[in-house]
């Protein structure tokens, strides 16, 4: 535990340190990668985040995955299960409340929620990953909770899990715990990491 508190600190000085033109470049380069991914362009019902602390943001690219027609949802803590997410559909235009995190979030309206199983595609924000698209996160275990359900999915069933990052957070190589949820795909500016697993 001792050695992934010490490398999620390395990792979040290193992110911060970058300066807010080379966030910029790299969110540009990221996000187009992103939109030419087929997977998402494919998808219909896609899940984002709103980037903080220096994160790869998303939520530029939301307002041009409804224009090109899908369904965009966004993470809601639940409400009754701690450490999990519900998923709540977004607009341009919609009002977004703080969490307790101090994380923008949808208003929480019934008919708009959305079950993790049933999406396409989700972004999801993490810390460091390897080039087997092993993630490691900020160590809240929500996404790995909201999609455990994917250890033992049909695959054609899985929604696709895509990380975003700065080339800066690969690491050579990230321990697997029994209840990490590895991801299908990671974008940097520079790479598209794939699992190699995520199609067998």
């Amino acid at each position: 535990m001792n050695d992934l508190q010490t490398l999620r600190r390395h990792l979040k000085q290193a992110r911060l340190a970058l300066s807010p033109a080379e966030r910029r470049q790299s969110q540009r380069r990221v996000l187009e990668r992103l939109l030419t991914l087929p997977e998402f362009r494919r998808a219909r019902r896609v899940a984002g985040y709103i980037g903080n602390r220096g994160e790869i943001d998303p939520f530029p690219l939301l307002e041009v995955a409804v224009e090109l027609g899908k369904r965009v949802y966004l993470p809601h803590l639940h409400p009754f299960l701690p450490g999990r997410l519900w998923f709540y559909r977004w607009q341009p235009g919609d009002r977004l409340l703080c969490n307790r995190f101090g994380i923008p979030e949808p208003r929480p309206r019934r008919d708009h929620r959305l079950p993790a199983s049933q999406l396409d595609v989700a972004v999801v924000p993490l810390l460091g990953f390897d080039a087997d698209c092993h993630r490691l996160g900020m160590g809240g275990g929500y996404y790995d909770r909201t999609f455990a359900f994917l250890r033992h999915a049909p695959r054609r069933r899985r929604p696709l899990l895509i990380g975003l990052a700065h080339d800066l957070q690969r690491v050579d190589d990230i321990e697997q715990r029994p209840w990490d949820i590895p991801l299908d795909a990671v974008i940097t500016p520079h790479h598209t990491y794939r699992r190699r697993t995520a199609h067998d």
